[in-house]
Formats: structure tokens, sequence, C-alpha cells
């Protein structure tokens, strides 16, 4: 098998105890530690309205993060075509690549990335605006292209960066979308990997070849608990737990430091939401992560794995990172 390539996606999360400054500087952190370790890429995920992480800003939190970097990929993971123009994501991601040539990617999605109330607050129109997505990514791939494809209304900075687009996804819906148009196709397993397999199939099957993408292009996003023993690990993901326990409950709570046991701490029906919501995660030590990556990498053959680790401790999320590059290089 074909080696896949790694990468790391950060929603920014606030520990319990530290502050959002501190929070963010552990965002650059490990963006030089992944970059070093020979990541491919770096992306950042839109949330609002959460205490618990502090990627609202996600075009700032990029630019700040490409300024501490050298070589690797910083991206969205991704924006939130609902709350913003294309106009005006275009400009700014034209402004990044013009800052950074070769160094940004635009991942795009249909969801808020929020609740119903702050959807609205943040919506650009009365109407429901994610069901322009196809027309907001069509939209972006003409204020990035070439001038001689544009009409009145033009991105400055934008024209002729051809940032690449990369459709997200944690349904078919999307995959028919990324098909269609030719488009990276990256689906969202560490939090809803119901519909993983079904969705690549369905991208796989339908594409068509486009200026961008002349084979298909798959990414999977899936948690990561690397330690020095299967023990710890599992120790580590309790952590995680907790994390994906806020979801559910929509508590808003800091990533907590592990726990002993998570036993009292959530009823029968969380702790089966929050496996359903996990079930795309590799723990272990590093014979335990090889062999469950080996597994999974035979059965979905993704042309690149983007990792995420709710890990408290900040040099043991780090010890992460390296673990899961070295189990996928065992492949």
């Amino acid at each position: 098998m074909t080696t896949p390539a790694v990468s790391a996606l950060n929603l920014v999360p606030v520990r319990a105890g530290h502050t959002t400054e501190q929070a963010l500087a552990s965002m650059v952190a490990l963006a030089q530690h992944t970059e070093a370790l020979g990541y491919r890429r770096y992306w950042i995920a839109e949330h609002h309205n959460t205490t618990s992480l502090a990627s609202s800003a996600t075009s700032i939190l990029i630019s700040h993060t490409l300024q501490h970097t050298k070589r690797i990929r910083v991206g969205s993971g991704g924006v939130m075509l609902p709350n913003h123009s294309p106009l005006i994501v275009a400009e700014q991601y034209g402004t990044l690549a013009t800052l950074y040539p070769e160094r940004v990617d635009l991942g795009l999605g249909r969801a808020p990335g929020t609740d119903r109330l702050t959807a609205q607050a943040l919506r650009r129109a009365e109407r429901e605006t994610s069901l322009d997505f196809p027309e907001d990514v069509a939209a972006l791939q003409r204020y990035l292209g070439d001038a001689a494809g544009q009409g009145y209304v033009k991105a400055f900075p934008g024209i002729g960066t051809h940032v690449p687009l990369y459709i997200l996804g944690s349904s078919t819906e999307s995959a028919y979308l990324a098909a269609e148009k030719g488009l990276p196709y990256v689906f969202a397993a560490h939090f809803a990997p119901r519909m993983l397999e079904e969705a690549l199939a369905i991208y796989r099957s339908h594409f068509q070849p486009s200026p961008t993408l002349a084979q298909p292009y798959v990414m999977v996003a899936l948690n990561v608990i690397g330690a020095d023993d299967d023990q710890a690990a599992q120790y580590l993901a309790t952590s995680q737990q907790q994390f994906f326990l806020n979801v559910v409950r929509n508590s808003r709570m800091p990533l907590s430091p592990p726990v002993n046991s998570m036993a009292g701490r959530w009823n029968e029906m969380e702790q089966h939401t929050v496996n359903s919501m996990t079930a795309c995660s590799l723990i272990g030590g590093p014979a335990t992560l090889a062999a469950q990556f080996s597994e999974l990498h035979t059965r979905l053959r993704a042309n690149e794995y983007m990792a995420v680790s709710y890990i408290y401790d900040e040099a043991l999320q780090f010890a992460s990172y390296r673990l899961f590059k070295e189990a996928v290089e065992a492949v």
C-alpha cells in the first residue's frame, strides 16, 4: 500500500485552568511541532459561541499560524460558508495566499459550526443560506480563478491565486457535491463517522475529473490518542470522552485532565452516544496504533489522514502526533 500523507486538525480547545491566550499559544506550538515532524498540513476549524474553543476568527488564526511556521500548509477545516459571503472569503484567503504563496488551503463546510440561535446571529441573510452551498463554492472558484473567468465583482487580492478548495462533510450529500465538482473530499469521521464508508464510495464512484483534480482525493479526519503503552493511552482518552460528553450535554466545559474512570460521570445513553461519535479513533501504544491504523487504511484507502488529539498535557499531545506519524509510516 502507498503510504498516505498525515495532517493535523485543531479546534483550538481551551484547557481547564488555562486562558484563551494560552490556547492560542498552544495552537502555534502544535503547528510548529507537526511541521517539524513532517506533517503535510495543519487546519483550524471554525466554531462559534463556545467558551471551550477559541477558533471563531479562523482566518486570523490561520494568518497567525502561517507567520510562526515556515513550510507546513495551513488552512481552514473549514470555513462554514453559511456564515460568510463568498466574496469576503475569497478576499481573505486570496490575501493570505498572496502573503504566503503555496501554503494556504481553503476547506469549506455547509454547516454553521454552532447552535441555531448563534447561527441566526451570524447569518448574512434572513433565509437559510446553507442551501446555497453549491453556488457559493462555484462563486469561490470563480473569485480565486483566472482573470478571464471573472464577472463585474472581483476579489482583490484573490484573482489568480487558485487557493485549493476542499469540500468537507459528514454525510453523503457533500460526497456528491465534491465528486461533481472534481474537488478533494474530507470526511469528518472525528465526530460523525457513521456514514464514512458510504460517503467515500459515493465520492469515488461519482467523481468527475476537473482542471483541479484528475482522480479522487480522499482525506479522513479521525481521533488519535497515542501513548507509550495501551494503558496510558486509555487513561489519556478519558479527556476525549469528557470533551464529547460536553458536546452531548452542551455544557461547553474546557478540555479536562484525564481521570481514572468515567464510571459515574455519564449515564448509559450518554456513553453510547459518545462512543458512537468517537468510533473512528485510534487509541493505544505504538504497536496497537500501527495495527489499528493498518486495519483502517486497508478498509478506507484514503490519500491522507488528519489527526485530532484531545490530550490535556501538551507534551503528551506532541508525543501522540509523533506516534501517529510513525504508525502511518509503518504501513
